[in-house]
């Protein structure tokens, strides 16, 4: 049996948990989550112990690993509606720049117009301008109670200009090391 899968999923009082035919619905403080459960697996819901169990109907190799995924996407949506996801990004070049103009997070980052991205229902960004010893660097946040959308919207943000190896320049994520190449040596050609 799963390890993950078997580990019952326990919410606290500011959380309500509904089931209805296969679909979940948790609700908090920070929003409301919905999952729609594979046919495979049965949940049974406690409300007095507030726990949440995941229990698969054979032991076959789909179903073991939809069961652990079930588990731990049910354990992110209690994370999500009580605490929110997070990510950092941060955006390093000279002349590099990231606002936040009315529903959209509006990047120039080296081309030739600014990159517009309009922000989803659900997410929040925020914008702001740091002093390092390195320079300036933009620091953009995406927070929101589910955590796949937090993550794809970072991926898609850094997707417009990921940072390349040999000036490091582009946006990438806080903590993120790069890997720098070294550039051409010059060699005089004597002649």
């Amino acid at each position: 049996m799963s390890r993950i899968g078997r580990k019952p999923v326990n919410y606290p009082a500011t959380v309500t948990v509904a089931l209805e035919d296969r679909r979940v619905r948790v609700r908090g403080p920070k929003g409301e989550l919905t999952l729609d459960v594979h046919p495979v697996l049965n949940l049974r819901l406690d409300a007095a112990a507030r726990t949440l169990a995941v229990e698969r109907t054979s032991d076959e190799k789909f179903d073991r690993a939809v069961h652990g995924t079930t588990r731990s996407l049910l354990a992110n949506m209690v994370t999500g509606v009580t605490e929110g996801f997070q990510k950092l990004l941060e955006v390093h070049g000279v002349g590099y720049r990231a606002r936040v103009e009315g529903g959209e997070l509006v990047l120039q980052v080296g081309f030739s117009h600014p990159v517009r991205l309009a922000v989803a229902a659900g997410l929040t960004v925020t914008a702001e301008q740091v002093r390092q010893a390195s320079g300036v660097i933009h620091l953009i946040a995406i927070s929101g109670a589910d955590k796949q959308q937090v993550g794809e919207f970072a991926a898609e943000v850094r997707r417009v200009k990921p940072p390349e190896p040999y000036l490091a320049k582009g946006i990438r994520y806080r903590g993120e090391q790069i890997r720098r190449k070294a550039g051409k040596a010059f060699v005089s050609g004597g002649g």
